[in-house]
């Protein structure tokens, strides 16, 4: 079985999802949940803001809350917040280290 990545949950042996996370922008928390293939769901101030999609290495696409089909339409906001994702770390958890520690 593939060794998961910490910071990342594992569903089966073929599939690895990563767990929830939060951002600041400014002074605006965001927190991020991850549905795959480059999709998220983003919660602003406690509050489901968007549904996002990595279009390029640049651009996201926020998609539409009802079809949640792409919208093309320049959002820096949005671009801002897929920068974040993509530069994201998960942070080392003590039980981790110590589990790698004894491998």
């Amino acid at each position: 079985m593939p060794k998961a990545q910490i910071g990342w949950v594992l569903f089966d042996k073929n599939y690895i999802m990563q767990e929830p996370f939060d951002i600041t922008i400014g002074d605006t928390d965001y927190a991020i949940f991850p549905e795959g293939n480059d999709t998220y769901v983003v919660f602003k101030d406690g509050k489901e803001y968007a549904q996002i999609q990595k279009d390029t290495e640049s651009t996201w696409l926020k998609l539409d809350p009802e079809t949640a089909l792409p919208l093309f339409e320049e959002n820096e906001e949005i671009n801002a917040i897929g920068k974040e994702i993509m530069a994201y770390v998960p942070e080392v958890e003590e039980d981790d280290e110590e589990a790698e520690e004894e491998e």
